[in-house]
């Protein structure tokens, strides 16, 4: 059950070994840490830090931890880690863990596994197997992709991490518009005015019903499968071209309904305009799939 996580990035080592090392530096790019303090450190001693973490509602979660570092052969870096937190409201009591920078190629393999004890019970290690430690992996990919972008391309993590929430909020609401269109005024209507609008456009009545479902079912289907396809370009271009020919559509054959409130005219230019930023937003985001979350089996002991 420990945590794995490698990614490969075209850079130095010492680059990679600065921006992880440095706490100012590390805390930047890193979404599990708000802020990391070095302490004092006296010779031969390992080199102590306190961390915070953001939780939400202006609450922090503290911790300490301690990290030894030294070079191998090949030219590469390796440090272990031990860390903790006496705040009751964390979940994690103490864990441990190790960082390697291997020289690989015209890049670093940078690679972390790191394990944990927790508070709490039986509540805590079933919320930890559930959705803790998930989550846990998930950000820790999703962070090291971010330094690679930080290091390869020049991307500021700050930015990233924008660009990333405003893809994610545009994502969402596309993804709630397409649900609610296809299941509520259609599948579970259908809607009078669904059905008038198809009327005004010269279908025959015995067809409006029976469209009216079948669009539904295509749009919720849509819907569904919106988010995790959301990567890629094509469904943001679809959306803004399926809005804009929409809306010319209802225009020109229903133009009683553009006046009314809510009329498609404010509501498919909105998602228009959300799928166009979804869209602009796509460029540099990070992402924890282009990091391996498995060890190659002759890593598979620390």
């Amino acid at each position: 059950m420990r945590i794995h996580v490698e990614t490969l990035i075209r850079g130095s080592v010492d680059e990679v070994w600065r921006l992880t090392q440095t706490p100012d530096l590390h805390e930047r790019w890193d979404l599990r840490f708000t802020s990391i303090t070095y302490l004092p450190r006296g010779e031969g001693e390992p080199q102590r830090f306190r961390y915070a973490t953001w939780i939400g509602l202006g609450l922090e979660i503290e911790g300490w931890g301690e990290t030894t570092g030294e070079q191998t052969d090949g030219g590469g870096r390796t440090s272990a880690l031990r860390f903790g937190s006496d705040d009751p409201r964390s979940l994690i009591r103490a864990g441990s863990g190790y960082w390697k920078h291997e020289p690989v190629g015209d890049g670093v393999r940078f690679v972390t596994g790191y394990d944990y004890q927790v508070r709490w019970g039986v509540f805590g290690r079933a919320l930890d197997r559930l959705a803790f430690r998930p989550f846990m992996g998930w950000a820790t990919a999703w962070s090291f992709d971010r330094l690679r972008l930080w290091i390869e391309r020049g991307v500021e993590p700050r930015s990233t991490g924008g660009r990333a929430l405003i893809h994610a909020l545009a994502g969402a609401a596309v993804t709630f518009v397409w649900l609610w269109h296809g299941m509520v005024p259609k599948l579970a209507g259908p809607h009078p005015e669904e059905l008038a609008m198809l009327v005004d456009a010269g279908l025959a009545e015995p067809w409006v019903t029976r469209l009216t479902l079948a669009a539904g079912v295509v749009e919720t289907a849509f819907g569904v499968a919106f988010l995790p396809l959301s990567r890629r370009r094509w469904p943001w271009l679809v959306t803004a071209a399926l809005m804009i020919v929409a809306m010319i559509g209802v225009v020109a054959t229903s133009p009683h309904v553009v006046v009314g409130a809510f009329g498609p005219v404010t509501l498919n230019l909105s998602v228009a305009a959300l799928a166009v930023i979804g869209l602009l937003s796509l460029g540099d985001l990070p992402s924890a799939r282009r990091c391996r979350r498995r060890p190659p089996k002759d890593e598979d002991r620390w």
